[in-house]
Order: structure tokens, then C-alpha cells, then sequence
């Protein structure tokens, strides 16, 4: 049977949680440079093959998003662009650009912890991932340890501010 569900509490809690801690983890990675803490990773057959943290700053690269970071890292290590029986994990609501390519890697499911009230693609502003026009479509499973991926951007930025 295929380990995605369409109901979101068929799958432990617990078992989000402790892979969204994995993406808090990139997320700290990311303040750690100077960077918006927003981290990712993806997980198959209960094994990280992807890691990504914000890079934008660093590497002067708009597209340097967490999420498409861990998508270039699982897409090399199965050496498949489609990313079948994956589930990724991000401390942020994903974008346009990466809800594309979410949809693009034919990734099944996506679990997040906080909306993006500015830009996200994942039901707040818009639905790019279950969009009945496109060819595939991701479950999506939201507020998993909202509270600590929301004050790890609400911390960053009002220490921005400060400044």
C-alpha cells in the first residue's frame, strides 16, 4: 500500500513532528549565515535525501530557495528527477516558484509548518499544488509545529529590524 494518505491523521503526529524538527534544523542553519531561517528536507522510505536551507544572500541566487535546494539534493541522490513516494518537509508555506517545482518532481506530499501570508502557493494565497489543471497534484498537511517555524522568521526579523 502506498504511505500517503489522503487524510492527514492517518499518519502519526508524531511522526511529522519529528521530521519537521529535521527541517527546523536547516532552518537554524540558515540564521546561523544570516539568512531568512527557512529550512527543508525530504524524506523517502523514512530516510533524509534531500536537505536545503535559504541560500538567497549567500549565493546572490533568487531561485536559492530551501525547498528547491533539497529538491536538487534528492533528485541527485536517487538520480531521478521524478521524486516518487517522497514526502518534503518545510518550515514555510512554499512560493510560486517552488510550488512549481514541487509539482514538477511529481513529489506526493508536502508537509509545512507556517502560511506565508505574502506568498504562499500552498492554500493561503492560491493553491498551485492541487490545481485541477495541472497533471499532478500534492497532498498538503499544514501547521506542524507551526508556533516554533513562526517565531523562528518572527525572532529573525525583528532582530532585522533592530538593526
Amino acid at each position: 500500500m502506498n504511505e500517503f494518505h489522503t487524510d492527514p491523521n492517518s499518519v502519526d503526529n508524531s511522526i511529522h513532528e519529528y521530521w519537521m524538527r529535521e527541517a527546523i534544523r536547516e532552518a537554524e542553519k540558515a540564521q546561523s549565515i544570516g539568512e531568512v531561517p527557512i529550512g527543508a528536507i525530504i524524506v523517502k522510505d523514512n530516510e533524509v535525501i534531500g536537505r536545503g536551507h535559504n541560500l538567497r544572500e549567500t549565493t546572490h541566487d533568487a531561485t536559492a530557495h530551501a525547498e528547491l535546494i533539497a529538491i536538487k539534493d534528492a533528485s541527485k541522490h536517487l538520480s531521478a528527477w521524478r521524486l516518487l513516494d517522497c514526502r518534503l518537509y518545510v518550515t514555510l508555506e512554499p512560493c510560486p516558484m517552488c510550488a512549481g517545482a514541487i509539482v514538477q518532481s511529481r513529489i506526493p506530499q508536502i508537509v509545512y509548518g507556517t502560511t506565508d501570508p505574502k506568498a504562499g502557493c500552498a492554500g493561503t494565497l492560491m493553491n498551485l499544488l492541487q490545481e485541477p489543471r495541472f497533471n499532478h497534484r500534492t497532498e498538503i498537511i499544514s501547521g506542524i509545529l507551526q508556533e516554533e517555524c513562526s517565531s523562528l522568521l518572527t525572532e529573525f526579523f525583528r532582530k532585522l529590524r533592530q538593526r
